[in-house]
């Protein structure tokens, strides 16, 4: 059986992927005045660059010879795995935040409703889209119902479907509960990231070392991510290191706020 407890934990993170974008949506737009558009073409170079365009780099290299080589090593797969999440990403947001939001530059606080959107399509997409199944096969276990999902399988899917349903079984509930404390720390790096590449946008010209900065800040924060995960770290201590990291990100982006902001006062 899987725990009420879990399933109710579940249920919560479905509903705070849904919930904590427009919070973000509504409070950036009532309190500074920042454009609707930022926030949704977020969301789209999330879609974009993040879920079509990296992923299929990912099944061209690591369908390949050398991609054999580089996921049989956890340091060249996360390595690999984080500067491409890096360079998608922020490329997407430098090249938005430069020609798609040239009419909403007046207003810095788009950036950070952009970050909303960015980070917050991530949010639903893990959070909401992705524990729809943990949900929908927890509620079959608890009743009973599982085993109309075999019958049309071969031995192979039949092994990997009953290794979800242990998995679930044997989940913690406050495993799921460091699900949304991820995405927290996640959409806070987001909106982090945001501000960096911001500025590195909507000058006269290209910032390239502020673009440079947000694409090694990203790259670290995932490839630390992916190498504490498999190292046998306790959860807990590495959604502590994604937290601390996720801050340093934001604290970062605040010094280059205020020391773009005092650049241009000056001119």
């Amino acid at each position: 059986m899987v725990s009420k407890l879990s399933i109710a934990i579940i249920i919560v993170n479905m509903i705070l992927g849904v919930l904590i974008p427009i919070v973000l949506l509504v409070y950036f737009k009532k309190k500074y005045q920042a454009g609707i558009k930022s926030f949704f073409i977020g969301c789209a170079v999330m879609f974009l660059f993040a879920l079509v365009l990296e992923q299929l780099v990912h099944v061209v290299v690591l369908g390949s010879p050398v991609g054999i080589g580089i996921q049989e090593n956890i340091w060249m797969y996360a390595i690999y795995g984080s500067m491409m999440a890096g360079l998608f990403e922020e490329t997407g947001r430098l090249l938005a935040m430069r020609y798609v939001l040239k009419k909403e530059h007046d207003n810095a606080h788009n950036a950070l409703m952009y970050g909303a959107g960015h980070g917050g399509f991530e949010m639903f997409v893990i959070l909401s889209i992705g524990m729809i199944n943990n949900l929908i096969y927890s509620v079959m276990i608890n009743l009973g119902k599982t085993q109309a999902l075999f019958e049309p399988l071969n031995e192979a899917a039949r092994g990997t479907l009953q290794a979800a349903f242990d998995s679930l079984i044997q989940t913690p509930y406050w495993y799921f509960m460091l699900c949304s404390v991820e995405r927290f720390a996640a959409i806070t790096a987001q909106i982090g990231l945001s501000v960096i590449v911001w500025y590195a946008a909507t000058g006269k010209k290209i910032k390239g070392h502020l673009f440079v900065l947000a694409i090694l800040l990203h790259a670290i924060l995932d490839g630390v991510a992916v190498i504490t995960a498999k190292s046998g770290m306790s959860l807990i201590i590495v959604e502590v290191l994604i937290c601390l990291m996720a801050i340093g990100i934001a604290l970062i982006a605040r010094g280059v706020w205020k020391k773009e902001k005092t650049i241009a006062e000056q001119i």
